[in-house]
């Protein structure tokens, strides 16, 4: 009897057994169409952001390679994917200055010989150069790892509708002036920036705010010029709109970006 009992556990386990694995089996035949996968909806801010930049110049802007003026010198870029060489050129009283910025690495060039540089220098040399072209090149680099994108508000300027963005940066990797805050006026029908405001910390702090004009695309890539204007300190960037139109803001600046080339159709 003791056998019989036995040997029906042993069936009962293994008919168990079984049961399980064809189950295990049914589980592992599943189609691997029929498995959805889980992806991350870009938030509205970054969906903004993305349609700013396609209607600026889009994947134009990994391959460009342009020179332009700015204040009587002489720039140029020039982007491989990720790799990068920026150029600024100088002739003051005879002398050529040329400053290279090669994939975050700053080199100076006076009269074609290379030049010993200190720390101070490579710093204020590759701040001067990256400011200047990531403004000519917005909003390009505003998709950078370092940099924070938030939806501010929809709101208009002179009956115009714009999604504000707000764009900050982090501490690692968004350079000597990683504490600057900027708000962006996206054109709701054209898609692009119509005015920026920034305010910075450095020489005691200070607010801008931009109004672009001049608009033209040059090889497919669209380059704007502004008129800046200057608020008190410590004034919120939302509020700039409404001192703009009420003409409460100081023109203090014309930022013009002249003569661009499209160097690769030279």
């Amino acid at each position: 009897m003791k056998i019989k009992k036995y040997t029906l556990i042993l069936l009962f386990i293994t008919s168990i057994s079984s049961c399980i694995m064809k189950q295990k089996d049914k589980k592992m035949d599943i189609p691997s169409s029929s498995v959805t996968s889980i992806t991350k909806e870009p938030s509205k801010a970054q969906t903004i952001l993305n349609e700013t930049i396609k209607a600026h110049g889009d994947g134009l802007y990994s391959s460009a390679n342009y020179s332009f003026e700015f204040r009587g010198n002489k720039y140029s870029f020039k982007n491989n994917g990720t790799n990068y060489e920026y150029r600024k050129q100088i002739n003051k009283e005879g002398v050529f200055v040329e400053d290279v910025l090669k994939n975050n690495k700053f080199s100076r060039l006076i009269d074609a010989k290379p030049s010993e540089l200190s720390n101070k220098e490579i710093k204020s040399g590759t701040g001067a150069i990256n400011s200047v072209i990531y403004f000519a090149t917005l909003p390009y680099k505003l998709n950078d790892k370092a940099i924070n994108v938030k939806y501010i508000e929809e709101t208009s300027i002179k009956d115009i509708i714009y999604d504000v963005l707000e764009i900050t940066f982090d501490k690692e990797g968004g350079g000597e002036d990683h504490d600057d805050e900027f708000h962006y006026w996206i054109n709701k029908e054209t898609k692009k920036i119509d005015y920026l405001a920034y305010n910075y910390k450095v020489n005691k702090g200070g607010v801008r705010f931009r109004s672009a004009y001049n608009k033209r695309v040059v090889g497919g890539i669209t380059f704007q010029d502004y008129i800046n204007y200057k608020a008190e300190v410590g004034t919120p960037l939302k509020d700039l709109p409404r001192l703009f139109e009420a003409n409460k803001l100081k023109e203090i600046s014309k930022i013009k970006t002249e003569n661009i080339i499209n160097l690769n159709n030279k």
